[in-house]
């Protein structure tokens, strides 16, 4: 199972591949995966049915106690072939139902085989946690399937209303699934179950658990979401809305019923829910003139019947409930494809344009007839089975004085009579022949006929129903076992003389009578609501659900924009203000309450201090009283050189030689972005309230400095940093304590700080290149003739290079672009020699930062420093000539790296960032060592360079651009513009 389950994830990489090279034959392949699990599920069979229960497990997260776990009872057993046997048979449908230039068709298959393994995973998966995160992974997958029609906004809409209901059902749910866990102390799902642990928690959490389940399928007030995703391929929705995605939640309630359906609040929400479910969508139905749609409404009346009885939790109702889950599944998804058939071959699935179809595709008709009959409960189909056995149960609970008893019979009985009722309408509005206004019959349609490929799903689906209630004693076998998990009776209702058993025949019982009747008043209904026009008339309620949904979506939209346009007023002190104003009131509140106070404190360390502390407070005061904004950051800069000092003379050279570089590249980006802002501070917009945030700031600096105080006195026990050192040389095999720490030993750590580095520099990027995140700016192909380096010209063409030429060669390609004015040929000269040492010196460092001041961090800051360098001596295109690559590159490979050196040792059975050391004895090199580490530590190099290079390109380059387009034309004798 778990290799199955490995394939479902596997197999959909390849599948848009194959639908590129064979077109829809790749459907073939995706058929033969579910057929595969299918035939894996029947040969497991036997021992299902024996009760020896199938079970495979893998320690996933071991820490939580989550496991990979596969376990196929009698309940995952059915709804395994349910949801493999179904897909290939759909999967197979689609090789007729799509063509090959259908755009995405590869993405669908993949997703479409992945939710078939999702689905496949949901219903076996042993682990509830496990459980939950399959649930959401459907919602996603569906998301995607009926949003498959993009360019449409219905099908936009539908998919992301779907989306919204079923995820947040499910994140409700998972609520219940951690307040179950915690109280039965284990997340396996048969454990939680044999358990069974009561109490007001469990009570809480059994009603979170039914808001994921109902909203899954599709249950009132969820159940709009539906008829909505009726706008996915027809294929989908056999497959999802029929017998698989809206399972999930039945599959659900069918695995908690037997133990928690006598639980204070299951059946108040169940079978009140359902029966109002089962009547309203089967009203619905009869008002829709859309085949699909008729189905939908029916789908969601079927659910609503299906949780109503699997969700009764006694052993009769759950063994008719299986029989029923089975025939829904067969004839729902064959009532799907029919209509898919229709709609591809007509363009239509309007009942009132089509006319007289039954007689020119008589076959069709035939088993979409035996489909509907399943579904109305007629003989000698399972839905009959099913029928008589669903009201025989609640019959008996009626009798017995179950008040809930009473209210599913009524509502089910009710139900059924609808039931009947659309499915006459689906029968008459697709084959019929109808008659017009006059009562003269309608043309016939036209009707080509389809492969034979394409109508044999339907076909097999519809004769399946039959061949299921021939087989109605082997069902009772095969679900009695599951059956048997649940109480005979309510507790109260006297229990059964003898237990139900699934036959086609069991006498003239007070069910068979109760079922014929609906199926006469069915018959009944439909013509009295044809004959008045029912579809026509008037709603009960002015509005629909949807339109409620909506309403709803557009209230949380005007609240958002109210509560933005209060908190958002685009003024960075206020922000900066409330962040410093809530910090101040947080810890000063907590330092109040806790008086007793402990502090270490020293004069000084070291004679250094007595120069650089007075240094940066004397900077900082200066900074305040600035006018300019370049004043400003060169005296915050030296707060930051004081650091520099400070770090080096306390025994961290590591930690100054990344400062010093912190600050040099800080310096060029605030320089960068001060050239798009007024030179002076208040030009624009004047300082207001000087003296509350000289307050505010001084009360955060007190507030920091006392919190640092108490900090340094606060220790109670011996500091883990002092085994650092030993750990580092021991597990990190290096001397530098910083850098092992930041790859190996706290490499999770780093991690993170990558994922926020490449968030910055995208969010940076994103600001500034408002059309597009390509760069365009900076590619040599703006430069002819690089590789010459011969001087360039301006021509009508553009430049070009100077004919007659005596090949002298430009030190920097790029400063052939840069006014007269601002280029400098020392510059250019320094630059292009020290450019190529300076990368060398940054990979020394990179690989030197093991054991000694250095690191990946440093050296990538060392490597932009030296592409800062060529941006400033020769502008945009210069920076084009020294990095021809884009930023993404360095930033994505960079990651990818690092995740690698995490993912690569858990092939070889080690924790995530494991490192491995090496040793070797070369000739000429003598001894060599390495460090698996450094591999994460290229990683970091790789980044820093790419955000270094993303700012320069974005602050750098496109500002330049934007100048430069601001700019009025001037002549270019000379050169061109930087």
């Amino acid at each position: 199972m778990l290799i199955l389950l490995a394939a479902f994830a596997g197999v959909p990489l390849v599948l848009p591949w194959l639908v590129h090279r064979i077109g829809t034959r790749a459907f073939h392949v995706a058929a033969a995966l579910s057929a595969i699990a299918f035939v894996h599920t029947l040969v497991l069979t036997p021992a299902v049915l024996s009760g020896a229960t199938p079970f495979e497990t893998f320690a996933w997260i071991p820490e939580l106690g989550i496991e990979l776990s596969m376990r196929m009872d009698t309940l995952s057993w059915l709804l395994t072939l349910i949801v493999t046997g179904v897909g290939a048979l759909v999967m197979l449908y689609c090789r007729w139902y799509f063509h090959r230039k259908d755009e995405g068709l590869g993405q669908f298959s993949a997703v479409l085989l992945a939710f078939a393994g999702a689905m496949y995973g949901l219903v076996l998966t042993d682990d509830l946690v496990v459980l939950v995160m399959f649930w959401e992974v459907t919602s996603i997958l569906s998301y995607l399937l009926i949003g498959y029609y993009h360019r449409r906004g219905a099908s936009r809409r539908a998919a992301l209303q779907a989306l919204l209901v079923t995820t947040i059902g499910g994140l409700v749910m998972l609520i219940g699934v951690v307040l179950l866990v915690v109280e039965a102390g284990t997340s396996s799902l048969s454990g939680i179950l044999a358990l069974a642990p009561q109490g007001p928690a469990v009570d809480t959490a059994l009603v979170l658990i039914l808001v994921g389940a109902l909203s899954k399928s599709a249950i009132f007030p969820f159940h709009f979401w539906l008829p909505g995703a009726m706008a996915a391929p027809t294929p989908v929705s056999a497959y999802l809305h029929a017998a698989a995605m809206v399972k999930a939640g039945i599959y659900l309630i069918a695995r908690f019923a037997p133990v928690y359906a006598i639980a204070a609040p299951w059946r108040p929400i169940v079978i009140s829910l359902g029966v109002f479910t089962m009547l309203l969508g089967g009203l619905q139905a009869m008002r829709e003139s859309d085949l699909k749609r008729l189905l939908a409404f029916g789908t969601v009346s079927q659910l609503g019947f299906l949780t109503v009885v699997l969700g009764f939790g006694t052993r009769d109702a759950a063994l008719a409930g299986l029989a029923l889950l089975l025939g829904h599944a067969l004839f729902k998804s064959s009532l799907f494809l029919v209509v898919g058939v229709i709609d591809r071959q007509l363009s239509t699935r309007d009942l009132g344009e089509l006319s007289g179809l039954g007689r020119q595709a008589p076959a069709l008709a035939t088993f979409s007839i035996i489909a509907v009959a399943c579904m109305a409960g007629i003989i000698p189909t399972i839905g009959f089975v099913a029928k008589e056995g669903a009201l025989a149960a609640l019959l008996h609970e009626a009798v017995g004085g179950s008040p809930w008893g009473i209210v599913a019979l009524i509502g089910v009985l009710l139900g059924s009579v609808l039931t009947v009722a659309y499915g006459l309408r689906f029968v008459w509005g697709a084959f019929w022949t109808k008659k017009d206004a006059s009562g003269a019959p309608k043309p016939v349609t036209e009707w080509p006929r389809p492969p034979l490929g394409f109508v044999s799903a339907p076909i097999v689906l519809s004769a399946l129903t039959v061949a299921a209630g021939f087989a109605a004693p082997a069902l009772d076998a095969a679900f009695a076992r599951y059956a048997d998990t649940a109480p005979e009776a309510t507790p109260g209702v006297p229990a059964p003389a003898h237990p139900a058993h699934l036959a086609l025949w069991h006498g003239l019982e007070p069910a068979l009578w109760l079922s014929l009747g609906t199926i006469a008043l069915g018959f009944a209904v439909f013509v009295g609501a044809l004959a008045i026009s029912w579809a026509r008339w008037r709603r009960v309620l002015p509005f629909t659900a949807p339109e409620a949904y909506n309403l709803t979506l557009r209230t949380v939209a005007r609240i958002a924009v109210t509560v933005t346009s209060l908190t958002q007023r685009g003024s960075l002190p206020v922000y900066v203000g409330t962040i410093f104003l809530v910090f101040v009131a947080a810890e000063g509140s907590v330092l109040l309450a806790d008086p007793d106070w402990r502090a270490q404190l020293d004069a000084w360390q070291s004679p250094t201090q007595l120069f650089a502390a007075p240094l940066m407070i004397v900077a900082g005061l200066i900074a305040v009283r600035a006018r300019k904004r370049y004043t400003g950051v060169v005296l915050v800069s030296v707060t930051g050189l004081g650091m520099v000092m400070l770090f080096a003379t306390s025994g961290a050279p590591d930690l100054a030689l990344t400062q010093i570089l912190i600050e040099t590249v800080t310096m060029v980006a605030f320089a960068l972005v001060l050239r798009r802002l007024p030179s002076r501070l208040g030009e624009h917009n004047a300082s207001v309230a000087p003296v509350a945030r000289a307050v505010l700031g001084a009360a955060v600096g007190l507030t920091m400095a006392i919190v640092v105080i108490i900090a340094s006195g606060a220790r109670v026990t011996r500091p883990i940093s002092e085994g650092f050192p030993s750990l580092a040389y021991e597990l990190g095999h290096g001397r530098n304590v910083v850098n092992v720490a930041l790859v190996d030993l706290r490499g999770w750590d780093t991690m993170g700080e990558l994922s926020v580095l490449i968030l910055a520099a995208t969010g940076v990027a994103s600001l500034v290149f408002v059309t597009h995140r390509a760069d365009l700016l900076s590619s040599t192909s703006a430069l002819p003739d690089l590789r010459t380096r011969r001087p360039l010209v301006e021509t009508a063409e553009g430049l070009r290079p100077q004919t007659g030429s005596t090949g002298r060669r430009a030190w920097l390609v790029g400063g052939q672009r840069v006014l007269p004015e601002n280029r400098s040929i020392m510059l250019e000269v320094i630059v292009r020699v020290l450019f190529h040492t300076i990368i060398v010196v940054s990979l020394y460092v990179l690989f030197a930062g093991h054991n000694l001041p250095g690191g990946g961090f440093a050296g990538g800051l060392i490597a932009g420093m030296a592409l800062v360098m060529r941006y400033i001596a020769g502008g945009r295109y210069e920076l084009g000539a020294a990095a021809p690559t884009d930023a993404g590159w360095f930033l994505g490979t960079g990651m990818a790296v690092s995740i690698l050196c995490a993912i690569v040792p858990l092939a070889f059975g080690q924790a995530p960032l494991t490192s491995s050391f090496f040793e070797i004895e070369l000739p000429l090199l003598g001894h060599l060592e390495f460090v698996t580490s450094t591999i994460f530590d290229i990683g970091v190099y790789l980044v820093v360079i790419g955000l270094v290079l993303d700012v320069l390109r974005s602050l750098g380059a496109e500002v330049d651009r934007q100048i430069q387009a601001l700019r009025p034309a001037h002549g270019r004798a000379g050169g061109v513009r930087a």
